[in-house]
């Protein structure tokens, strides 16, 4: 599973940073990410795969693809992230120095 897992992340990455432009390659890898995760989530409902398992399953490479393609997302838009940051901040009187 861990094989499986690799090989669906490392493939669709090598490929987004080979055939797209540098400023595009966050955002496609973005809903790569989350493309996956929803075909990799509806594979596991579909066969029934146990959540209370004890290795990896596919539940968990769902939650790792999704997971990475907040990451992608958070990253390929760093003014949008330092916003939020900042408004989170505004909101708690106590944060600043």
């Amino acid at each position: 599973m861990l094989l499986l897992f690799g090989m669906l992340t490392a493939l669709p990455v090598i490929a987004t940073i080979r055939l797209l432009e540098p400023g595009l390659v966050l955002p496609v890898l973005s809903i790569l990410l989350f493309a996956q995760a929803a075909i990799t989530a509806g594979v596991a409902y579909a066969i029934r795969v146990r959540t209370t398992a004890a290795e990896l399953n596919l539940w968990d490479c769902a939650g790792a693809f999704t997971l990475m393609g907040c990451a992608a997302a958070i990253l390929g838009e760093p003014d949008q992230a330092a916003l939020f940051f900042e408004e989170q901040a505004a909101l708690r009187p106590g944060s600043r120095p």
